[in-house]
């Protein structure tokens, strides 16, 4: 295709993405009084009554007027985003493909649903902290305090733990896609697994909106086991790699070259040799 073919390819991918994306908003728009909004606010009703109220009262403080319509937008198209993922990630797929080999377009597919897998992974581990997360940081305002979540505050902050679990899954995949094009071996990362897990300790830490142990362990925990895993990939990916390039070097030999073996002659030792058929253990006639 010509560079303008290009062009026209790419406008007409970008405005079908769009399409479907507008399309999943608008879904989600009418699916927020039908179950989006009750889910959104679930972590946050699911609190002790001290927080939410004896009535289960867990509605959210809107402080402006047109503060209920931007919210419900907001989420609307967060969720549409989401539902329409694969069919908005199908035209960039099929923008990107023509210009990919066989095998790239495998590791392609390969990289997209592993990665779409480990964000929702997180995204849902982080869902489930959320109510635990809530109340810690509630409980520090002592009991004097009456909560009344304004629904920007408490959608900012479910959006920011959601992304921090999601986009820290995909850490482990990184290392595993570096050791693919052989930026990191094998041995690098098995002499750095002390170090990595200290730092995700320490990363998920500071990662954690709530900043409570309980949710900083449930991101710790399975990025830990996320990073072993990868590690063993990456020991399989070098063990095959070394293989591929010792039978490369043989490659451009002839079929009736000799094989460059040491033809020098060994020393002899005292050893019996393998054709000696004589039986052992026997006594040695005496003269």
């Amino acid at each position: 295709m010509s560079l303008i073919g290009h062009i026209k390819e790419l406008r007409n991918r970008i405005l079908f993405a769009l399409l479907f994306i507008g399309i999943g908003t608008a879904v989600c728009f009418w699916w927020y009084e039908h179950g989006l909004g009750e889910f959104i606010r679930a972590p946050y009703c699911n609190l002790d009554e001290a927080f939410v109220g004896p009535n289960g009262d867990c509605g959210l403080l809107i402080t402006d007027v047109f503060g209920g319509a931007l919210i419900r937008l907001k989420i609307s198209f967060i969720a549409g985003v989401v539902v329409s993922a694969p069919f908005w990630l199908y035209q960039v797929w099929a923008f990107v493909t023509p210009g990919l080999k066989k095998n790239e377009k495998r590791y392609g597919v390969g990289f997209v649903v592993v990665s779409s897998s480990l964000f929702a992974l997180g995204a849902t581990l982080a869902y489930i902290s959320l109510s635990a997360g809530l109340e810690l940081l509630l409980n520090l305002a002592g009991d004097d305090v009456i909560v009344a979540l304004t629904a920007q505050d408490y959608l900012g902050f479910v959006i920011s733990i959601l992304l921090a679990f999601g986009i820290s899954f995909e850490v482990p995949l990184l290392a595993v896609a570096l050791n693919l094009v052989g930026v990191l071996s094998h041995e690098l990362l098995s002499k750095s697994r002390r170090w990595i897990y200290f730092l995700t300790i320490v990363a998920a830490a500071f990662i954690t909106p709530t900043q409570d142990p309980f949710t900083m362990l449930l991101l710790a925990l399975p990025m830990c086991v996320l990073f072993e895993v990868a590690i063993q990939i990456a020991r399989v990916v070098d063990k095959r790699r070394a293989k591929r390039d010792g039978l490369a070097a043989f490659a451009d030999l002839d079929d009736d070259a000799a094989s460059p073996l040491d033809a020098r002659p060994s020393s002899l030792d005292d050893r019996p040799s393998a054709l000696d058929t004589r039986p052992t253990g026997l006594d040695e006639p005496t003269t």
